[in-house]
């Protein structure tokens, strides 16, 4: 498949149409691993990208399925990489997840939880309280997020509790983390999966994207409507499906996990799909010139 033959087909079959769509585009949400960095490595585009979307009079914020680490800790990230980024513009599947307890389980109040210790102190900083490795120790509800950390008892452990058909909430569906190491990191959907094979259970939610509700403060904090926020990712199964059930514009970037021959073979189909974000970048000044 070529990929240059194939994003000029689509932008000439669609033309009128997509410049109507991303001359709509108050807001762009952007997911970050294999999206704006791979692992600890920044992609040279990005920050001229963001410089663009500025002039343009573009908001943007930073979307993660990635639970690991704190707002604190992927904001001294950004930093290190030269990207200087303020608490509202960043969202975690790890606050997402806070927040849907909050609202549909407010009787939850002790979790056990398989996560960094960065991911634990977020829902410990929001009020709740963490069960112990104990059987003693019966927790309201289970959450499993992206655990770097993980411990065989506490997977052991948290297995336990979800035979036992205590609530059951899954940070992402994430199967793997984009990196640029020479490893495949094991997400939290693989770790869902193993515990599906251990008790025969799957998670009572599913947080992250691609549920909607990933952009749903979005929309809310800054009266936007789904129409005039693009959201952009490596990923059709989560950035694009959560894009598309949210009726916003669904931007595919093949800097990450998704391969032009996946996007070809997928019942997904992005509104867009771009090499990369500085490819995106210019169809928005064509689009906001034309």
């Amino acid at each position: 498949m070529n990929l240059q033959n194939y994003t000029t087909e689509m932008k000439i079959s669609s033309s009128d149409k997509l410049q109507e769509r991303l001359r709509n585009i108050r807001h762009v949400a952007l997911d970050m691993d294999g999206t704006i960095y791979n692992g600890s490595t920044l992609f040279p585009f990005t920050v001229s990208f963001l410089k663009t979307l500025k002039e343009l009079g573009i908001e943007y914020s930073f979307l993660t399925n990635n639970p690991s680490k704190s707002i604190d800790d992927y904001l001294a990230h950004l930093k290190e990489m030269g990207i200087e980024a303020r608490r509202s513009e960043m969202y975690t599947a790890a606050l997402a997840s806070i927040e849907y307890l909050r609202k549909n389980h407010p009787e939850v109040k002790r979790l056990f939880i398989l996560g960094t210790p960065s991911m634990i102190g977020e829902f410990e900083a929001a009020g709740f309280e963490s069960a112990r490795n104990d059987a003693a120790d019966t927790p309201d509800a289970v959450v499993i997020g992206f655990d770097t950390t993980l411990e065989y008892s506490r997977l052991c452990r948290a297995a336990w509790w979800i035979s036992k058909g205590l609530l059951y909430i899954a940070t992402n569906p994430d199967r793997v983390c984009p990196t640029d190491e020479p490893v495949i990191l094991v997400d939290c959907g693989s770790i869902c999966a193993a515990l599906e094979h251990a008790t025969g259970k799957t998670p009572d939610m599913v947080v992250g994207k691609p549920n909607p509700r990933m952009l749903g403060g979005i929309l809310q904090n800054r009266n936007l409507q789904p129409s005039q926020i693009a959201m952009v990712g490596d990923r059709i199964y989560t950035d694009v499906k959560m894009a598309h059930d949210a009726k916003a514009l669904g931007v595919l970037v093949l800097s990450g996990e998704t391969t032009p021959e996946v996007a070809e073979r997928s019942d997904i189909k992005p509104d867009i799909i771009a090499k990369d974000l500085e490819e995106f970048g210019q169809m928005l000044i064509d689009a906001y010139q034309d």
